[in-house]
């Protein structure tokens, strides 16, 4: 589906793209892992390696969707106990994923994919699922349960299931980046449904200038905007995929312990770092965390930042907003 978060950040690029010198953009999109994937490069004769960027987009979804019945996800999920042999970049991916399921304590974890699907955002008469299944799925979501050996993965619990919704597109975007650099690549932007990943800099020797999405604005206003080179923006937020019931909102972005979304005053998160799968990670992890221990968690980190939305639209930065990331509020 083309979520609205992809569409948001693809119209807030396109102005950006046509202001980038006088190099004339190509451009290619496709439909993968449940979003729009939108590359494009500034030079006219890369298009044979423009097309290739899809090709790796279709054999990575081949691998980490969980609804292909084929994929190395879904061959997992469909034997509990039993180890799986699985691609290289699989076992890497996972990998990741447990990485920041650690270093969130959990609060990001890869194995909600029996709670993920119980919610259906996507439905155009979205519901609130039934309480006891929300409560059995939520208790046996537990990282800890998937054991990687090598290129073999073992999920040891029956009733959990591995979902990497939450970083495969960042991980895809980095692939794709490391491709294109390896083919003398030195000017692009790569957009994952919201993962914006940024190849160098502008063709003028620019930065890009990435919008940060307001939150539940369906002009596709920015409320701020970053400025980047060789780095991605990656923004987790309520806003991405909801719904109302009773004057409540609910939202994709779970609480790994009640099974339910989060409401802990936060509209949404951006993070700025190096690589597009950090991102995704972290930007999950610190709204989960909330704003005080996600603000610590990302001044812990080097070359990152992030800019944090609070509930009543006060943006909140790290310290290296608007000194090591030139940064505007577009509000002010």
């Amino acid at each position: 589906m083309f979520t609205k978060k992809a569409a948001l950040l693809f119209l807030l690029l396109c102005p950006l793209l046509s202001s980038c010198g006088r190099t004339e953009p190509i451009q290619q999109s496709g439909f993968y892992f449940d979003t729009i994937i939108t590359v494009t490069l500034y030079d006219p004769a890369k298009t044979a390696e423009l097309e290739h960027c899809f090709e790796l987009a279709s054999l990575y979804e081949s691998y980490f969707s969980a609804s292909m019945d084929d994929s190395d996800i879904s061959r997992i999920n469909d034997s509990p106990g039993s180890p799986v042999q699985v691609h290289k970049e699989t076992a890497d991916l996972i990998n990741k994923g447990l990485y920041y399921c650690e270093l969130s304590q959990g609060k990001f974890d890869i194995t909600i994919g029996n709670l993920t699907s119980l919610w259906d955002f996507h439905s155009d008469v979205p519901s609130i699922p039934d309480a006891a299944a929300v409560a059995k799925a939520a208790a046996a979501a537990d990282y800890r349960n998937v054991i990687v050996n090598g290129n073999e993965i073992t999920l040891t619990a029956d009733a959990a299931a591995i979902d990497l919704g939450g970083i495969a597109k960042g991980y895809i975007a980095d692939q794709i980046k490391e491709y294109l650099l390896s083919q003398g690549i030195t000017s692009g932007l790569i957009n994952l449904g919201g993962n914006v990943l940024a190849i160098g800099s502008k063709p003028n020797g620019n930065a890009y200038t990435i919008g940060i999405q307001k939150p539940f604005d369906d002009t596709g206003a920015s409320i701020a905007s970053v400025q980047i080179r060789d780095q991605t923006v990656v923004t987790s937020g309520v806003y991405e995929r909801s719904f109302e019931k009773d004057g409540r909102l609910y939202h994709h972005i779970l609480d790994t312990e009640t099974g339910y979304p989060y409401s802990n005053g936060l509209l949404s998160v951006s993070v700025i770092c190096p690589y597009s799968a950090d991102g995704d990670g972290l930007s999950t992890s610190c709204f989960s965390l909330g704003l005080e221990d996600g603000m610590k968690l990302i001044e812990s980190l080097e070359d990152t930042e992030a800019v944090f939305i609070t509930s009543d639209y006060e943006l909140l930065c790290s310290s290296g907003i608007g000194t090591d990331i030139p940064f505007q509020n577009l509000e002010k």
